[in-house]
């Protein structure tokens, strides 16, 4: 969306032209899967922010947020139009709106090619975030009675719903003061165009101009340079660039002729996307791109084609569109033997729906390079008879034809993999290769299949056979209902829980409840005979070590057998035996694999050849990461390595990436459909580098190795330290998901920052909470943050609004660390319009363990130990004091001063955020299994260990200041701890 261009020929009088006709609305036929099409009145609403549609059966859910479209495509390209028989409706009538996360489609079709242009052109413009200055809207969603003046009531609920808690003293004082006509007690536009820049004037960014203007209330090009180069640290500052921000952001046209910036003009500035967070440079490729593709992580996707959950999902071609055009260039195909010869795409021995073969291939190639050139890797399941095999790679070459020419690419005197570089506009077949001791005269042979899936995937999948009594459309109602409800409960947990899926509960949920169907209908009558129905499922959901006594292969002959005596198996959902060892595989494809040879892995092999590619189920590969991380990295130094989603996760939800980017795996592949805190991590790690789906792994990564679970894992590098000044907030809406909604208060909002990185750098820090006011709360708080490895490090800002029982979950923006900018920088919430935190950015460089104390004086020991500015006495006598209830209370991170009775009640809990907390270090269930040292700890909702004790015994091996004060403080140490002070005696003495 960000990259849409506004059509060059639409000029004003176009647009409003667009806009009238579409909110008076205009009659079309809506295309429905299975059906002929229905007549509907479609029209944009009176804000401008919604499609909505009547009659409708859903009423209010009759609507479509523009905020939500992801594209708009002309004539009949959607999988529903192909559906249609050809020549039905002319192409220049039809469009399709692409929306939500899943990429659903309204197929619409109007009775001109003049509609139809309208409405393309009107809803591009509306995508593109071109709309009404924010007044105008403002005013007109005020103006209850639409008698276009406000009266001071309708100020007052204006108010509430920006999230403004202001006294209403203040508020009819500011009223008072723009209410300038003859008309006295209500505003025109004009009047409230003034009112509404007096209650946005930016306070923060107001008291920045004064300090760099000499206390005038505009910057000349001068101070505006001086501004830019001691702040925003940048480098060759001209007069002439000051010059074009003046043109380009100033709103007085007395101040563009005095060359100078105004509070309106350096407002403008300040949030525009030169003071964004992101490095700007970095929206264009800028790493290294000729090393080999093992040096890269790379964007990857899982279940490519898949809407939704695993079981009964749409599988669409428009899925691989779109994660294309997202960045990702590693995407998966599942290929299963079709009718007619025609190989298919969908999850196999589920109810998921089937997509041909030749159609996802047509969709890969015209828009594999439409946002970049860099090589797409097309990830084959092969489950096709050697016949549709065939037919495979004959589509592969005769759809890509040159792109899968690699003749050419030259890979250097010593073998090793090429680079982005070199493959650029090819796509790479990762699939299994014909073993090198056949001849090239043999047309097919056997390979492993080992790989091909999780080891407990067949428990996972279905196959149905069904006769005249429970239908399959019965059994997929059934099930459906039941993962709706199951899914519905896991959603109801945080959304930031890393572990956020419930896939044991769901299969024994479902076993249960499928079984309970059937025995509520147990006799169905055929031919005048009972006949007991069967359950649905056999051991569906039970652990792999309770089937070994079970066929550890399912023949055709077995499949055969079930088609041709349905009634042998009537009624049931059965699960698959073990997956065949080995497979058939023909000549024509196998020719195709070059660079990324598929490769069944139970551990890690290194055989010595280049181009191989171990595939680890989440499960083992977290085994190995935990095993033989450093072993592991080495390997990644040379072959790639794809991880993907456990066969559990039924409900498309996404495993921690973390762990395996830090042992330098490439291709850690994501359900794309599934959003939510994981994807998050994913999108904001391949958004540097221009998005083209590649980013460099570190140098140290790359050659030689370490460990990335140590405490300090490269003590010879120098560390970064992020000092972080939250500042502010802008137009923080209500969370979705409140249990107050509408009703409840205005939000009391905090801010919770997260380094995300190295084991021994994640840790979060937050802000205090800011009572009733969304619409510019202010914090003017510093957290301070070390990170050992900055070049895979996250840094993660959340939002939350605290209430009386616990937070919800305003919004995030996830950035590497690499890519942040220093300055006064506006943070914008993904997927909020103009919800911002605004914050100054400091970066510096820290050599060796001690020179956090010297390079900030921020860093004292007192912070080192927990204790806030206000209480260093007291921080100082509890560390001295013998009691140990008062010790342990003083020393609490979670320590809160005591309140009354109502108030806490009212404002706060126990566990509410408090000035006085401190950044707590991340234990490592992200990374590996909790370990005994982590038994101490208590689990925050967003799946962060937070601990809930200062006790010093258990404190980060990253903080070495702590270390020296327990051998100087002859304090009681854990068995670690000494090992460290006898290390480090010395400078134990020296403090």
């Amino acid at each position: 969306i960000q990259d849409l261009k506004v059509p060059t020929y639409l000029v004003p009088d176009e647009v409003e032209r667009c806009m009238s006709v579409m909110q008076s609305g205009t009659q079309m036929i809506k295309l429905k899967r299975g059906s002929k099409g229905l007549v509907r009145l479609f029209y944009l609403d009176e804000h401008r922010t919604r499609l909505r549609w009547r009659p409708s059966r859903k009423s209010e859910k009759a609507k479509i947020l523009i905020d939500s479209i992801y594209k708009v495509t002309e004539g009949r390209q959607s999988e529903i139009f192909h559906r249609q028989a050809e020549g039905n409706f002319d192409p220049s009538c039809c469009f399709t709106i692409y929306h939500g996360n899943h990429m659903e489609s309204l197929d619409l079709i109007t009775s001109n090619p003049e509609e139809a242009r309208t409405w393309i052109t009107g809803l591009k413009y509306l995508m593109a975030g071109i709309s009404d200055e924010d007044s105008l809207q403002t005013f007109e969603e005020a103006d209850k009675n639409g008698d276009g003046l406000l009266n001071i009531e309708e100020i007052h609920q204006l108010m509430h719903k920006l999230n403004v808690n202001l006294p209403r003293r203040k508020v009819r004082q500011m009223f008072q003061e723009a209410d300038t006509d003859e008309n006295q007690g209500t505003l025109t536009f004009e009047e409230f165009c003034v009112f509404y820049k007096m209650m946005s004037l930016r306070r923060d960014l107001y008291l920045l101009l004064l300090s760099y203007s000499d206390k005038k209330d505009h910057l000349t090009v001068e101070e505006l340079a001086q501004f830019l180069k001691v702040e925003q640290k940048m480098t060759n500052v001209t007069t002439d660039y000051c010059l074009d921000i003046i043109k380009k952001f100033e709103v007085s046209e007395e101040n563009k002729v005095k060359n100078v910036l105004g509070i309106e003009g350096f407002t403008n500035f300040m949030r525009s996307p030169a003071c964004d967070i992101f490095n700007p440079l970095h929206h264009e490729v800028y790493q290294d791109m000729d090393q080999p593709l093992c040096n890269y992580y790379i964007a990857s996707s899982h279940n490519t084609y898949l809407t939704g959950d695993q079981l009964l999902s749409q599988s669409k071609v428009d899925m691989y569109a779109r994660v294309l055009q997202e960045g990702c260039r590693c995407v998966e195909v599942d290929c299963w033997d079709g009718p007619d010869g025609e190989p298919v795409v969908h999850h196999g021995y589920t109810l998921t729906s089937k997509i041909l073969f030749r159609d996802v291939v047509e969709t890969i190639n015209k828009h594999a390079f439409v946002k970049n050139e860099f090589p797409v890797i097309l990830s084959i399941e092969n489950h096709c008879s050697i016949q549709q095999q065939r037919k495979i790679a004959q589509y592969l070459k005769g759809i890509f034809r040159d792109k899968l020419d690699l003749s050419s690419i030259d890979t250097g005197e010593c073998k090793q993999l090429p680079s982005p570089q070199s493959l650029k506009g090819k796509i790479l077949v990762k699939g299994k290769k014909l073993p090198y001791h056949l001849g090239d005269d043999a047309e097919e042979g056997e390979v492993s299949d080992e790989d091909s899936a999780d080891e407990i995937e067949e428990e996972c999948k279905f196959k149905l056979h069904y006769n005249n009594g429970t239908t399959e459309h019965q059994v997929e109602s059934f099930i459906r209902k039941k993962l709706e409800s199951l899914l519905k409960e896991s959603q109801i947990r945080d959304k930031e829980d890393p572990d956020s899926f419930t896939v044991r509960a769901l299969l024994k949920a479902t076993h249960e409840g499928l079984n309970a169907h059937l025995k509520q209908n147990p006799d169905v009558k055929e031919s005048g005979k009972k006949s007991h129905g069967r359950s649905l499922m056999t051991n569906f959901g039970k652990h792999k070590k309770t089937t070994k006594s079970r066929s550890k292969s399912y023949s055709t002959d077995d499949e055969e057998d079930a088609q041709q005596n349905p009634g042998k198996e009537f009624g049931q959902l059965y699960r698959l035996g073990r997956r065949r060892k080995t497979m058939k595989l023909c000549r024509e494809l196998s020719d195709l694999v070059v660079y990324t040879n598929s490769v069944a892995a139970q551990d890690i092999v290194d055989d010595g050849t280049t181009g191989n590619v171990l595939s680890f189920s989440e499960t083992r590969a977290h085994q190995v990461v935990q095993q033989k991380s450093e072993q592991f990295m080495i390997y990644n130094q040379k072959q790639l390595t794809r991880i993907y989603p456990s066969a559990y996760r039924i409900d498309s939800s996404n495993f921690n990436p973390l762990p395996y980017w830090n042992t330098g795996c490439q291709l850690v592949a994501l359900n794309y459909q599934s959003e939510g805190r994981m994807m998050q991590l994913n999108r904001a790690k391949f958004k540097t580098n221009g998005n083209c789906g590649y980013v460099l792994k570190p140098q140290q990564m790359c050659k030689g190795t370490f460990n990335p679970f140590s405490g300090d894992p490269l003590p010879a590098n120098p560390k970064k330290q992020l000092i972080l000044k939250v500042i502010s907030g802008q137009q923080l809406p209500k969370p979705p998901d409140s249990m107050f909604g509408d009703r409840g208060e205005i939000i009391d909002p905090f801010v919770e920052v997260e380094i995300i990185g190295l084991p021994v750098d994640c840790c979060k820090d937050q802000t205090r909470v800011v009572d009733d006011n969304g619409f510019n709360p202010v914090w003017e708080e510093t957290l301070t943050f070390t990170v050992h490895m900055p070049e895979i490090a996250l840094v993660r800002f959340l939002v939350w609004d605290h209430d009386p029982i616990g937070r919800d979950f305003v919004g995030q923006r996830t950035v590497t660390f690499s890519s942040l900018v220093p300055g006064y920088r506006h943070v914008y919430l993904e997927g909020l319009t103009e919800a911002s935190i605004f914050v100054h950015i400091t970066i510096n460089e820290i050599y060796g363990k001690w020179s956090p104390l010297i390079l900030n004086p921020s860093y004292t020991i007192l912070h080192f130990l927990g204790a806030t500015k206000n209480r260093q006495l007291q921080g100082l006598k509890g560390l001295f004091n013998k009691n140990p209830r008062h010790s342990s209370a003083e020393n609490n991170s979670h320590y809160v001063r005591k309140r009354s009775i109502g108030d806490r009640i009212l404002r706060r809990t126990a566990s509410a955020p408090a000035k006085g907390r401190k950044k707590s270090k991340m234990g490592f269930q992200e990374i590996v299994e909790i370990k005994d040292s982590v038994s101490e700890a208590a689990r925050d909702p967003d799946g962060v260990l937070r601990r809930t004790t200062r006790s010093l015994q258990v404190r980060p091996v990253s903080m070495p200041v702590d270390r020296s004060l327990l051998g100087a403080l002859s304090l009681p140490l854990s068995d670690t701890a000494k090992d460290i002070e006898g290390k480090e005696n010395s400078l134990g003495k020296m403090l």
